[in-house]
């Protein structure tokens, strides 16, 4: 039986529809997207949604329907998950990141390794960047049970795209339940200060930028990075990782033409420091990416957020929609708990 998932619901946007493509992959369940990114100003498939399901398509062996250009409804029935190499182009600055997203519960339940080889942004608005997910969504998958391994080949800004990131997949037998409530004493923090093609004096400030507003507030930091990333366009970052005894979070910024090398420090400072000041074990990005994970392991998931976001909400009604599980959402202590089904690869 085919399940029909509303694109409308909550926040609307491209969440529902990668959450909805793993899920459909993971169970082997047909599922029917309708009103795709209607909360969107241009809704429908962008080039890079309309690469995640071709590579979604390819992966699952699956009958498509709608797989166009500005598509609001989509048919999805996969068939046999295809392990293996596989090389996805999104042909545009689209988010190497969230094409990954999708694609990688599949492939870390399938039945052998995998190794993914994604072109487009790496580094680009709106989507957790490459040393996010490398330094951050990375270890907390580790803590799950789950083997992947990042690798950057090249850097992609907005708007000419061109980065290349690989993944390497072990499969798992299934996923471990985790316990984040208390992230404990913060043990280093690290800062990475890139630029691509432009002068290496705007890391330099956004660096001495961050270096004088943690200091200011008492931090101290462990490791402070300079990077000339090679890229065919031009960008800037700025990422900071605080490592706790439990957790790991991350917080970056972006640059563009215009928007001062301070200002990029800025953002992420504030965002480091807001984390700080709240007793949240995982930032925003990671409890997005981390429930439909919760869902599938076995035993009960709980962690605190800084904020419960309507992206967070909107992606757990999705999930609530395949599994048989029931989040529980304290909004006042901000934790998120859930009794996962055990799925087994």
């Amino acid at each position: 039986m085919t399940l029909e998932i509303d694109g409308s619901y909550g926040e609307g946007g491209g969440q529902i529809l990668r959450t909805s493509l793993a899920l459909a992959a993971v169970l082997q369940q047909p599922v029917k997207i309708r009103n795709i990114r209607a909360g969107r100003k241009k809704p429908g498939l962008r080039p890079q949604h309309l690469a995640g399901v071709r590579a979604m398509e390819s992966i699952t062996s699956a009958c498509t329907q709608g797989a166009e250009l500005g598509s609001t409804q989509l048919y999805f029935e996969p068939r046999q998950i295809r392990y293996g190499k596989h090389t996805v182009n999104i042909g545009t600055a689209g988010s190497t990141s969230l094409v990954l997203q999708a694609m990688l519960p599949v492939l870390l339940l399938a039945g052998g390794a995998s190794q993914l080889t994604i072109t487009g942004g790496t580094h680009v608005p709106w989507s957790p960047c490459f040393h996010y997910l490398n330094e951050v969504f990375v270890p907390a998958l580790r803590e799950m049970g789950c083997t992947v391994s990042l690798k950057i080949e090249r850097w992609g800004w907005y708007p000419r795209g061109g980065g290349i990131i690989v993944a390497t997949i072990t499969p798992a037998a299934g996923f471990s339940s985790v316990e984040w409530l208390q992230r404990e004493k913060l043990k280093e923090i690290h800062l990475l200060s890139a630029i691509s093609n432009l002068p290496v004096s705007i890391a330099e400030r956004q660096r001495d930028r961050v270096l004088k507003r943690l200091s200011g507030k008492g931090y101290s930091i462990a490791k402070a990075a300079l990077v000339e990333a090679p890229s065919q366009g031009t960008g800037t970052l700025l990422f900071i990782k605080a490592r706790f005894e439990n957790t790991v979070a991350g917080f970056a910024s972006l640059g563009k033409k215009g928007k001062p090398a301070e200002k990029v420090a800025d953002e992420a400072s504030s965002a480091f420091l807001q984390f700080a000041a709240s007793d949240a074990s995982v930032d925003n990005h990671l409890a997005d990416q981390l429930v439909t994970y919760m869902a599938l392991a076995k035993g009960r998931s709980s962690f605190i957020v800084e904020r419960i976001t309507k992206h967070l909400l909107t992606n757990i009604w999705v999930i609530e929609q395949f599994l048989p599980v029931r989040f529980e959402i304290d909004k006042a202590r901000r934790k998120v708990s859930v009794e996962g089904t055990g799925f087994l690869a």
